[in-house]
C-alpha cells in the first residue's frame, strides 16, 4: 500500500475558530442587551446623554395621587430625596396589587428625551405592610382580666 497523503488540519482549525468567534459574539451582544443599570433619580437626571441609550432600573416612592391606570398601563410619579420622576408603564401585565400611593416601586425601562421614564416592568412593595403595628392596635383586655379569679 502506498502512503496516503496527509490532510492538512487547516480546515479543522478555521472551522473551530469560526465557531468560537460566533459563540463569543453572541455571548457579548446578548449580555449587553439584557444588562440594566440601577440608578437613583438624582443619578438619572445627571447622566446626560448616557441616560437615553441604556436600559435602567429606577426606584422610589409612588407620589400620592399620581397613579392613573388605563388597562395594563399606568402613569405615575416616583419620589426620592425631594426629586420627582414621571413614569409611563406599558407592560403586558397590569401593575401589581401592592402598587399604591406611598408604596416603594422599582421601574425597569428606558429614559426618554421627553424627560419621562418609559417602563416595561414594574415591581412594588407596600411599605405599610412591613411596618410595625401602631401602639393603639394592642388589645385592651389581657388574659388575666378575662380569667376568673381563683381562691
Amino acid at each position: 500500500m502506498a502512503n496516503a497523503p496527509r490532510k492538512s488540519p487547516i480546515k479543522f482549525i478555521v472551522a473551530t475558530l469560526i465557531i468560537v468567534a460566533t459563540i463569543a459574539y453572541l455571548s457579548f451582544t446578548g449580555g449587553r442587551d439584557n444588562k440594566s443599570y440601577y440608578v437613583t433619580i438624582g443619578e438619572l437626571q445627571g447622566m446626560g446623554n448616557k441616560a437615553y441609550v441604556r436600559h435602567l432600573r429606577v426606584a422610589g416612592n409612588v407620589a400620592p395621587g399620581s397613579i392613573h391606570r388605563v388597562g395594563t398601563s399606568a402613569t405615575f410619579d416616583l419620589l426620592e430625596q425631594g426629586r420627582k420622576l414621571s413614569v409611563v408603564y406599558q407592560g403586558s401585565e397590569p401593575p401589581p396589587d401592592t402598587f399604591k400611593d406611598d408604596a416603594q416601586a422599582l421601574a425597569v425601562g428606558t429614559y426618554g428625551h421627553d424627560g419621562v421614564f418609559h417602563a416595561t416592568q414594574l415591581q412594588a412593595k407596600c411599605a405599610s405592610k412591613y411596618a410595625p403595628a401602631p401602639a393603639s392596635a394592642t388589645p385592651a383586655t389581657t388574659a388575666a382580666a378575662t380569667l376568673p379569679a381563683t381562691r
